[in-house]
């Protein structure tokens, strides 16, 4: 037979021989040469799969974005997938092959879980992208990203806290600790609970807000006596950006149990109150006339309300105030600023004599006594 064979195939016979011999006195060097035999395998099946998967997702959003977001996560699966086959064939009574079968199997979660986030990633970002905050009236866009967010992120939390779980339980030590303290599991239990309340706690406060939202991203919102906007709530904490530049901080638990203003619950619009004091004598036609002309020039006013009133009288001045809506809180905002500060230009420049003032009376009366002198 080996005389009719190439001199070519029969030099790489020769030279091939002695190595499959070697592999095969070796198994750990038959796993090695295996498992490195896998890797172009999972990077091949990577290379093809991934462009037909993006093929066939494109019209889809959902399914291109979490294509786009777990493939590396899926080409790492494939090759453990092939190192775990790999390990499963070899003879059970190979020194260290259950090291190694426990590494990979911790590995293999260890993808499973980072696949998971991706996929909630990919999924909770396409509803955002699908619901800009941009839009004039984003409302439903706000209650949409909100529970996107926050139940995304408790997902996140929960698919770690799997992972971890299903990783720590390969150990065998950890098996049988929890056999071993599952007499004790009330007690355990109770104690768990006091040590991960604050967690456990922010984890339900997010998936209540998230199911209830009693706030919003981008509400505006009095907390604590600080005015600001919503501006991110994570699975632990609401961020909440105050109107100066500064960051307020509070965790999720705190919304459940305290109250809190919330400007834009609904909708947006809301209204704005100015107040002045003036003199009595003060006419109020003009006055009126002037608020409702500063109102139409704003671009500010919403057009709804733009009401003046006297609201209060004391023994010196008469209060006013006026009341005026606007589309949100920052544009609110702006036209009181404005419409104080007209009207007191108004009055400082047509009616300056009617601005409060102080009244004192000076003179002698003319029924006071006169002391008498003794002397006559």
């Amino acid at each position: 037979m080996t005389e009719s064979m190439p001199d070519w195939l029969l030099a790489i016979v020769y030279l091939v021989t002695p190595w499959i011999v070697l592999i095969r006195g070796m198994p750990w060097i038959s796993i090695l040469v295996q498992i490195l035999i896998a890797v172009p395998v999972a990077i091949a099946i990577h290379g093809i799969a991934t462009p037909i998967l993006r093929r066939l997702s494109a019209p889809l959003r959902y399914s291109r974005r979490i294509v786009e977001y777990g493939h590396r996560a899926g080409g790492l699966l494939v090759f453990l997938l092939l190192v775990q086959v790999i390990l499963r064939n070899a003879p059970d009574d190979l020194a260290g092959l259950q090291l190694g079968r426990h590494l990979n199997a911790l590995t293999l979660v260890g993808t499973l879980t980072w696949l998971g986030v991706s996929v909630v990633h990919a999924i909770a970002q396409t509803i955002v992208e699908l619901n800009p905050l941009d839009a004039p009236d984003n409302f439903r866009a706000r209650r949409v990203q909100t529970q996107a967010r926050v139940l995304a992120r408790s997902a996140i939390v929960l698919i770690l806290l799997i992972g971890t779980a299903s990783a720590l339980m390969t150990l065998p030590l950890l098996r049988q600790m929890g056999t071993s303290l599952l007499a004790s599991a009330g007690v355990a239990g109770i104690v768990l609970g006091f040590a991960a309340k604050p967690v456990l706690g922010n984890l339900l406060a997010g998936l209540q807000i998230a199911l209830t939202q009693p706030m919003q991203l981008d509400d505006v919102v009095i907390i604590e006596g600080e005015w600001g906007q919503i501006e991110e709530i994570t699975g632990t904490y609401v961020v909440i950006r105050i109107w100066d530049q500064r960051r307020l901080v509070v965790p999720l638990q705190w919304f459940i149990e305290h109250p809190f203003q919330n400007w834009t619950r609904r909708t947006s619009d809301i209204l704005g109150a100015v107040t002045l004091w003036v003199d009595y004598r003060m006419p109020l036609g003009p006055l009126r006339a002037q608020t409702e002309a500063i109102c139409a020039a704003a671009p500010e006013w919403d057009g709804r309300v733009c009401v003046l009133q006297v609201v209060d009288a004391s023994e010196r001045a008469m209060q006013l105030r006026i009341l005026v809506s606007a589309g949100n809180a920052g544009q609110a905002w702006d036209l009181r600023c404005r419409v104080r500060e007209e009207l007191l230009d108004f009055v400082q420049r047509e009616y300056p004599q009617f601005l409060p003032r102080l009244r004192a009376e000076f003179g002698q009366a003319a029924n006071a006594p006169r002391s008498s002198s003794p002397l006559g």
